[in-house]
């Protein structure tokens, strides 16, 4: 299955260090596997004030462009991982208000939640990435 590597418009440019979004596509499954998402815009700056909240909000904007630029959507989402500088219970409730908006209520992803010291920037204070797979139709 060849991949296909991408670096959508609206999402920050790091393609001097990896894609944003790489799909691979067989016969009836397409798979697309998103870097880590933080809380910046597509000039690479920070959201809002900057806050835990505003980038949280920003970091799961930033998954919904990397998977629609993949073929996918959130129902297609098998799996997340959520990276938090210096988790600590508090935390949990802004990133669950965000999967609860961009996912809904219906069955979520898997998902795990990692507390880790840094980031690839001091001042990201989450990442999200995802694997999303979606079921191709016959004539896909």
């Amino acid at each position: 299955m060849p991949l296909q590597h991408l670096n959508p418009p609206g999402l920050p440019d790091w393609s001097t260090l990896f894609s944003q979004v790489v799909v691979g596509e067989g016969s009836r499954l397409r798979v697309v596997v998103l870097s880590g998402q933080v809380g910046v815009d597509e000039h690479q700056v920070l959201a809002g004030d900057g806050s835990f909240t505003a980038q949280v909000e920003r970091a799961f904007a930033n998954l919904v462009v990397a998977l629609s630029a993949g073929g996918c959507a959130v129902a297609d989402v098998a799996k997340l991982t959520i990276y938090v500088v210096g988790y600590e219970p508090a935390k949990i409730a802004p990133i669950r208000e965000a999967v609860r908006r961009h996912f809904g209520d219906r069955s979520l992803p898997a998902c795990t939640l990692l507390g880790v010291q840094a980031l690839a920037r001091p001042e990201f204070q989450i990442e999200v990435e995802a694997l999303a797979i979606r079921t191709l139709d016959k004539g896909a």
